[in-house]
């Protein structure tokens, strides 16, 4: 395959440095190397420079922060997105921003091809690649992991040394990671044997709950419509939110996750993970719901969950049935409108106290003391009715 110039997804990491000079030499083509900005710590003059002097005939580094927690952190978290039950999708999330602006570069700067440092064994070539396909499925697609011979990490970095590209990962620091504004992952090094406990030091994003504070820190978040707006009384815009709930969870020791999952190619993975503002958004939206969703709405949205969860852990977020589900999630968040108040705690987050005037929950049906709007009497058809097929069943068995 030949190509004009190329658009590489590029973090100025092991991988990418690698992949910019060998596409250089394999295609003999213009490169430009494309950075996004999600909220990740990087020094991104450092990025650029080295871009350039890898071989880069541009830099283009696209700050997407804003639009990554506005249209793609917010409506998963209004639909209590959650894969396999425990991990919040950082990873997943940001994936489809990113090759959603490679694109856009690819018709700015005409060029005819998108490249990324994606291995064959993960999930993320799976959702570049499908975004690209989506978005214009006229662009060549290539994925060097899947068509050279530097398949090692020892042949990357010998490659990389005889080149004499800067060589980030070390004994020290053997992880892969990936980082921004919803969390930061880890795989790779002691954490491929999955009995292995992380080293402390590993984390960036948290203190361990160990050594977090001996008193609680108590916040107030409020939604409107699903969307969380505020943290204590104050208007926040959605990347100030997000850090602002990332400070108050890291310093609480909250939203580590150590998991095994299962990837869309088939084999099984261990990340660990940090989310602390995505664990305290989850809880505080969920805590909102059970006052403010109907329980058979509620039932049914639930029951989607994991559907949709899984389209965007697949790769599929450009797709016409996550469009679908997106609308059926944000038609039941109409409700979802007040004021949740939480107890950081030592790794713990523990609603304590919720409001909203859209509240179903009333103290005249819900009470123990006596009340005149709830007949108890009532309750014996109820549960009679109810257990007619179990009568039935009894009957036949005799």
């Amino acid at each position: 395959m030949t190509a004009n110039k190329i658009i590489l997804a590029y973090s100025g990491g092991l991988d990418t440095s690698v992949i910019l000079k060998w596409l250089a030499e394999e295609y003999e083509c213009p490169i430009v190397a494309y950075a996004a900005d999600v909220g990740q710590h990087e020094n991104w003059d450092a990025v650029r420079e080295k871009g350039m002097a890898t071989g880069a005939e541009k830099v283009i580094i696209s700050d997407l922060r804003e639009e990554f927690v506005r249209d793609y952190i917010f409506p998963a978290f209004r639909a209590n997105a959650v894969y396999e039950g425990s991990y919040l999708l950082g990873t997943s999330l940001a994936r489809p921003i990113i090759a959603k602006e490679q694109v856009r570069i690819a018709k700015q700067e005409e060029a005819d091809s998108v490249s990324h440092g994606a291995t064959g064994k993960g999930n993320d070539q799976v959702r570049f690649e499908l975004t690209y396909l989506a978005l214009n499925p006229k662009l060549n697609i290539i994925a060097p992991w899947r068509i050279w011979d530097l398949n090692s990490r020892a042949r990357l970095i010998a490659f990389a040394k005889e080149h004499d590209i800067p060589v980030p990962v070390t004994k020290k620091n053997p992880y892969s990671s990936d980082e921004n504004l919803l969390h930061i992952s880890f795989e790779g090094g002691i954490l491929e044997d999955p009995w292995n406990e992380p080293n402390e030091d590993m984390f960036k994003l948290s203190v361990s709950p160990e050594n977090a504070p001996d008193s609680p820190t108590y916040i107030e978040m409020e939604f409107m419509q699903g969307t969380p707006v505020a943290v204590d009384g104050e208007r926040l815009a959605p990347v100030e939110l997000m850090t602002r709930l990332n400070t108050l969870g890291g310093e609480n020791g909250i939203g580590r996750l150590d998991m095994v999952e299962n990837r869309f190619v088939g084999m099984k993975s261990r990340g660990v993970y940090e989310t602390p503002g995505g664990t305290i958004l989850r809880i505080a939206h969920r805590d909102l719901e059970s006052i403010t969703l109907d329980r058979e709405v509620l039932d049914i949205r639930d029951s989607l969950v994991p559907r949709y969860s899984k389209l965007i852990y697949n790769g599929f977020w450009f797709s016409p049935e996550m469009q679908l589900l997106q609308k059926t999630m944000d038609e039941a968040q109409g409700p979802v409108n007040g004021i949740v108040r939480l107890k950081l705690y030592k790794g713990n987050c523990i609603p304590v106290g919720r409001k909203s005037d859209n509240s179903l929950y009333s103290e005249a049906f819900a009470t123990f003391e006596e009340d005149e709007v709830y007949n108890q009497g009532d309750a014996g058809g109820f549960i009679r009715l109810n257990s007619l097929r179990l009568q039935i069943q009894a009957l036949n068995r005799k």
